[in-house]
């Protein structure tokens, strides 16, 4: 019988195989090309294996591994997990909108506010301060990196103000 001696290694073992094996699946959808001409699904198909492979060797480590306690999975933390996955969420809807539900795009600026503040309250210490300041520092960096530095055209605030 196989033993398992560390359960958080085998089952972010896991977590990296499945997710390798889906990029790696899903990239065979495009041209796949070859090492001199690649094509669109070369570098997701690479990066799916490279992940699944690297996986796969923290599963072994974690079978080969004989902790004493097992190292075992503690409780799921829901409340960092739903406001990290929550904050992306609501800056994609902030930055692009969803018209069938009538929220405007309200630009760059306002969803990286939205998607720092929400965030850093998934901490066990949340500063309105230090989260304001975090996200003035995130939205000026990229204003000058995406806006200016590499030309892209994309709404940077709300309709309404711009």
């Amino acid at each position: 019988m196989i033993r398992i001696g560390n359960q958080k290694d085998f089952f972010s073992g896991v977590m990296f195989v499945v997710a390798g094996a889906a990029f790696a699946i899903g990239a065979t959808n495009y041209t796949i090309g070859e090492g001199a001409r690649m094509g669109p699904g070369y570098f997701p198909l690479m990066l799916g294996i490279l992940l699944a492979v690297l996986g796969s060797g923290v599963i072994f480590a974690s079978l080969v591994s004989r902790a004493p306690d097992g190292h075992p999975v503690g409780r799921i933390a829901w409340k960092p997990l739903v406001l990290i996955i929550g904050s992306n969420l609501v800056f994609g809807l902030l930055l692009g909108g969803l018209r069938s539900i009538g929220v405007p795009a309200m630009g760059l600026i306002i969803a990286l506010f939205a998607l720092v503040i929400i965030s850093s309250m998934a901490g066990p210490r949340f500063s309105l301060k230090t989260s304001l300041v975090l996200a003035a520092v995130l939205a000026v960096g990229s204003y000058l990196t995406f806006i200016v530095g590499l030309s892209l055209q994309f709404q940077v605030w709300p309709t309404f103000i711009s």
